[in-house]
């Protein structure tokens, strides 16, 4: 890590992070690169590797972030609000993915070969905003639905956390897979990040 003050090294990273989410909206995983991402940066590619060693290492990174934001807005929920029903509960977690489509991209890329290929300090640090994540979509079910038990709760992010992985390649398609797919004569029902997200948390809390 290079020498420095912690507000200049912090500054830094979010500089490289952001460079690389500016290039993942136009750009696909494979196509960027280290060399791209620095020169995106106000400094050298040499410099990125005081911060990051590898393009997995920045794009855990960006997801890390990108969980932070997410369970910032699930605790803001659980504290502005005293109670809520189902439908308004499932309307506002919906929301909150519809917010975060940087997330769901990039939920839906190869998150083993990213964990792989970073130093095992990064998957912790990711692990931890993954964890929070977790915690605060518990945190909700514990405020809003006191009846259900720790096996409920466990049986509900069992179900919905893997779920995320998949909203985004079944709510964003291009207009090759779109042709595929009719030419394959499937029926295929296109839905918005929070139709289908909605449709998921409803059905799995049931009536309560």
């Amino acid at each position: 890590m290079p020498k420095g003050s912690l507000e200049l090294t912090n500054a830094r990273r979010e500089e490289i992070i952001s460079a690389c989410e500016k290039l993942y909206q136009t750009m696909s995983f494979k196509e960027i690169t280290l060399k791209d991402i620095a020169g995106a940066t106000s400094f050298t590619r040499t410099s990125i590797y005081n911060y990051f060693q590898t393009k997995e290492e920045i794009f855990l990174a960006l997801m890390q972030k990108e969980y932070e934001h997410w369970t910032a807005e699930l605790d803001a929920m659980a504290s502005d609000y005293t109670t809520m029903s189902v439908e308004s509960f499932s309307s506002m977690l919906a929301h909150s993915l519809e917010k975060r489509s940087m997330l769901l991209k990039l939920l839906s890329m190869n998150l083993f070969d990213m964990e792989v290929n970073s130093r095992p300090e990064c998957l912790v640090d990711f692990k931890r905003a993954y964890g929070a994540s977790i915690e605060a979509v518990r945190g909700c079910l514990v405020k809003f639905f006191p009846d259900m038990d720790a096996k409920a709760q466990q049986g509900f992010l069992y179900a919905f956390m893997p779920f995320l992985y998949g909203i985004y390649p079944y709510t964003t398609v291009s207009a090759k897979q779109r042709q595929a797919m009719s030419d394959a004569g499937l029926n295929f029902v296109y839905m918005s990040v929070y139709d289908i997200a909605f449709n998921c948390i409803r059905t799995l809390l049931g009536s309560k």
